[in-house]
């Protein structure tokens, strides 16, 4: 599909998705796509059917798409349901034991810690540090008015930026680049698992895993700089002020004990990639959406531009903004920036009927649960009016952005108020185009991302 702006009466206009295959592939070639791009695995009978099960690997696999075994499997029983070899693998090296990846009674002291800092009490302060950090992004795309200019770097800066300040009062200015060139060397060097990385015990380590192991020392040599330049600042007086206070005065009300620097390190890890990486690509899939659907776009201007999108104002502004919410969930569902989530079982189970073996591979993609074919209509229009007030809401397993149950996403209300606000300040103060033509497919690399560069120009609002 070509990156033409449509009519405006093309206000259903199909976007990009990757093409389903035709036949059943072999291990080999399913293999083969996994590492090209996870979002080809699935044909059609996975927009359809409620489980879909199989082999892969020499394992039992199944796919959940009924809402009724989502919630078994990430709310009612989700001890039972631990994360896999190859996440661990992949995800261990950059987060370490941090919230994402921590279990048991490790994970629910992060979770307690953590989840005050993101609380809906706490968003007109983070919605300060939101609006501060668009404004000077605005700043800096006015500066290329008229250029080609690929937007996401310019949207990865901001997340990163907002990420470092309402969490842990820092400017990344001097440690974005530097944080970023690591991501992406990771990324491309060792995101993608090997067939070793999912055969192997996790106790052996693969041979993809010893080139982790020399990543990771350079990535905790970072952390620790970022948080020694933290430390370096004038201590909080009167309480916390962000969210690195608040984990390093935490106390298990268990053992009385606090969190070491070992532990520090990975939160602030967890915290910085996960707050701002998930973010960057949920505002890029949003403006790319404005742009193919330029009425839409200007209908969103005009909301924005009523809107007062100061920093004293920003939380309050949220309520007035309910086209450009709606927008933003749609694109999450389009395009969720977390495409997979998959667990395996520990012990036998029974799920909708189905018995699961201990040792079966479960998984619940919202790329396909959010476009499967009972559960939406017309799944693969983007139609933000599922989404606006009065509308007749999703069931809450059909619809999961930022996960379920007790490891849904900490900062999912902190993501949507940042997309919103920066959406909202993005299109009221420009009109996004494409700066050319050319196929633009979404790709599963850790996140949702494009496949490739992408152009746009930018034209300054009146």
């Amino acid at each position: 599909m070509l990156d033409a702006p449509q009519p405006a009466s093309v206000t259903t206009a199909l976007l990009p998705r990757p093409p389903m295959p035709t036949r059943e592939r072999s291990q080999v070639e399913a293999f083969l796509v996994l590492r090209r791009n996870p979002l080809e695995l699935w044909g059609a009978a996975a927009y359809e059917q409620d489980i879909l099960g199989g082999r892969f690997l020499g394992r039992e696999q199944l796919m959940l798409n009924s809402p009724e075994a989502i919630r078994h499997v990430l709310v009612a029983n989700h001890e039972n349901y631990g994360r896999n070899i190859g996440a661990r693998r992949v995800l261990q090296p950059l987060l370490g034991r941090g919230l994402f990846l921590a279990d048991g009674a490790a994970w629910r002291h992060q979770r307690r810690t953590i989840a005050p800092a993101m609380s809906p009490r706490t968003m007109p302060v983070l919605s300060r540090h939101v609006v501060a950090a668009a404004r000077h992004t605005e700043a800096e795309l006015d500066r290329l008015i008229g250029q080609p200019i690929v937007l996401m770097p310019h949207l990865q800066h901001l997340a990163l930026q907002i990420a470092g300040q309402s969490m842990f009062s820092l400017e990344m200015a001097g440690f974005g680049a530097e944080l970023r060139a690591l991501v992406v060397e990771y990324a491309r060097r060792f995101a993608q698992p090997g067939a070793l990385d999912l055969l192997l015990p996790i106790a052996i380590p693969s041979p993809l895993d010893l080139g982790r192991g020399a990543f990771r020392a350079d990535w905790l040599r970072f952390i620790d700089r970022l948080i020694d330049a933290r430390a370096a600042q004038a201590p909080a007086e009167g309480g916390p002020r962000d969210l690195l206070d608040m984990l390093a005065a935490a106390r298990d009300p268990a053992t009385g004990a606090g969190f070491g620097r070992a532990q520090l390190r990975d939160e602030v890890a967890t915290m910085i990639l996960a707050g701002h990486e998930t973010t960057a690509v949920t505002l890029f899939w949003a403006c790319y959406i404005a742009a193919r659907l330029p009425d839409q776009q200007d209908r969103l201007a005009a909301e924005a531009a009523t809107a007062d999108l100061s920093e004293d104002n920003a939380a309050d502004a949220l309520r007035s903004l309910p086209a450009i919410r709606a927008h933003v969930d749609e694109a999450l569902r389009l395009y969720p920036p977390a495409f997979l989530i998959v667990r395996e079982a520990l012990a036998p189970d029974v799920i909708a009927g189905r018995r699961v073996a201990a040792g079966t591979v479960v998984s619940v993609s919202p790329w396909v649960l959010h476009r499967h074919r009972k559960l939406w209509d017309d799944p693969d229009r983007f139609d933000a009016e599922r989404f606006m007030p009065g509308a007749i809401p999703p069931d809450r397993y059909s619809y999961m952005p930022f996960g379920a149950g007790p490891r849904i996403c900490v900062g999912a209300q902190f993501a949507l108020t940042e997309a919103v606000l920066v959406l909202a300040r993005l299109l009221r103060s420009f009109r996004i185009s494409f700066a050319g033509r050319g196929a633009v497919m979404p790709r599963g690399f850790v996140t949702t991302q494009p496949d490739r560069p992408v152009h746009f120009v930018l034209e300054r609002r009146p």
